[in-house]
């Protein structure tokens, strides 16, 4: 066979086998292992053009190998033997020597050195678009024959286009990845009418999009929501917008750096993080504002029965019901006011209580030696409204139809919870406070599910007692 027809068997054999696949990475490596056995070169070098660095990348070799734990030896059109002939688009050839060549560059993690000749040439497509380089080396001397030359081009030529369809496919499989990632997740956030719920699908999504060992959505607040995993040594915090006003950021951390790609997608999914953030975000206002409706549709309700209650009864002062009405609505209110600043299902009866106290003294008890201890307690919103009625009852009867000083404790015994309003009168006002003790009885009964005890020894004594 002679050297024409071997080349253009080898020039057929190297384009087949380069055509053979679409996986970038595998193409090549192909194109450096076939390369090197078509010219008998001891090693291969390809390098692929980073438009946007304006860099030749390294990114396969056959023959030799690159330290992976060290940066990708990188260099500019026009740097080094490589990029010479990748600027004048154009073969380079040094038969030896060539690490004395004044335009050899060396790179730490690259055994070049060792290599005397190197023949270059461009990976054109059209002959004109850059997309790469490549090097064959022998350690011995070597003159390429004009053939040669002409050889290792027109391979470079064919793989050309070998390579922008890989390109290609490389990222219509990362924009599979990234759809898939963001179809994840709006799917979460449209199913899930919980906040923390979608937070979670997003943290956990991200992760796997882009192979994060930790990520985190930073909220505005300084709030870190579902942290997962570990940090890493290197870090994306993107943004999250909406309506050009940052509402957090997402976090990812990685042992290694994020691509351009990757950063990218960190983006889309932070877009599809703040939407769900201010879905979630709606959706608990609605929530909120429905159960705000309810309880004071509850409270009302309770105001308009404590109402009837008051209407049915004989021979009570107009004046002194009314304000006993008054000062009902009035602890109804108080409770809904703790929830409401609180923001949350369950009130701090002390706080409750106090702030009761202050407010039924300054009304009928002034001048009145009124002292409290309390220890903190936490109770559901409607059994702290029942509490507060019962409270309030109890106090107003201690002012207006006791004597001396008035006693208020809230204490923990025996797994349950005690108050107790005493003072130093003899409960001569019982008669006049009927309304106000049923009311008392009948709260403490259905709604706290405890027991109501009122003694008189040496001054009277009020006591509810009920279970957490």
């Amino acid at each position: 066979m002679n050297a024409p027809e071997r080349h253009l068997r080898l020039l057929t054999e190297t384009t087949a086998a380069v055509n053979s696949t679409l996986d970038l990475e595998e193409v090549l490596h192909l194109v450096a292992e076939k390369v090197a056995d078509a010219l008998a070169a001891d090693a291969c070098f390809v390098y692929l053009y980073d438009p946007r660095a304006d860099e030749l990348v390294l990114r396969a070799t056959h023959g030799t190998s690159v330290d992976e734990m060290t940066r990708q030896p990188r260099m500019r059109p026009g740097e080094g033997i490589t990029g010479s002939a990748a600027a004048e688009r154009a073969p380079v050839m040094i038969p030896s020597a060539a690490h004395l060549d004044p335009r050899f560059k060396q790179f730490p993690n690259l055994q070049e050195d060792e290599y005397e000749s190197i023949l270059a040439v461009p990976i054109l497509v059209r002959g004109e678009v850059l997309e790469g380089a490549l090097n064959v080396r022998t350690r011995e001397p070597r003159e390429y024959s004009r053939d040669e030359v002409e050889l290792l081009q027109a391979i470079a030529d064919q793989v050309a286009q070998s390579i922008v369809h890989a390109q290609l496919y490389a990222q219509a499989q990362r924009r599979v990845v990234e759809l898939e990632a963001l179809a994840r997740i709006s799917e979460a956030v449209s199913e899930s009418l919980y906040l923390e719920e979608s937070l979670e699908a997003i943290v956990n999504t991200t992760m796997e999009a882009v192979n994060a060992t930790g990520a985190a959505l930073v909220l505005e607040d300084g709030r870190i929501a579902w942290p997962e995993g570990r940090a890493g040594k290197h870090a994306v915090r993107t943004p999250l917008r909406w309506k050009r006003r940052q509402i957090g950021e997402l976090v990812a951390d990685r042992d290694t750096p994020f691509s351009d790609d990757e950063r990218a997608l960190l983006e889309a999914i932070a877009h599809h993080a703040a939407v769900a953030l201010e879905h979630g975000r709606a959706v608990m206002r609605g929530v909120l504002a429905q159960e705000i409706h309810h309880r004071v549709k509850n409270n009302l309700q309770t105001v308009a029965s404590l109402l009837r209650l008051q209407s049915r009864a004989e021979g009570v002062d107009p004046r002194e019901a009314l304000e006993h009405s008054v000062n009902r609505i009035l602890a109804i209110a108080a409770v809904h006011e703790a929830l409401t600043e609180q923001r949350e299902e369950e009130v701090e009866l002390a706080d409750l209580i106090d702030r009761l106290r202050a407010s039924i003294v300054q009304g009928i008890g002034a001048g009145r030696d009124v002292v409290a201890s309390l220890e903190p307690v936490l109770l559901a919103g409607n059994r702290a409204t029942a509490l507060a009625l019962i409270f309030s009852e109890l106090l107003q009867n201690a002012l207006e139809h006791g004597a001396g000083a008035v006693r208020i404790e809230l204490v923990h015994r025996n797994g349950d919870v005690v108050l107790a309003i005493a003072d130093e009168g003899d409960g001569a006002g019982d008669a006049a406070a009927g309304t106000g003790l049923s009311i008392v009885r009948a709260l403490v009964r259905d709604e706290l599910h405890g027991s109501f005890d009122l003694r008189r020894d040496g001054g009277t004594r009020a006591e509810v007692i009920f279970p957490v």
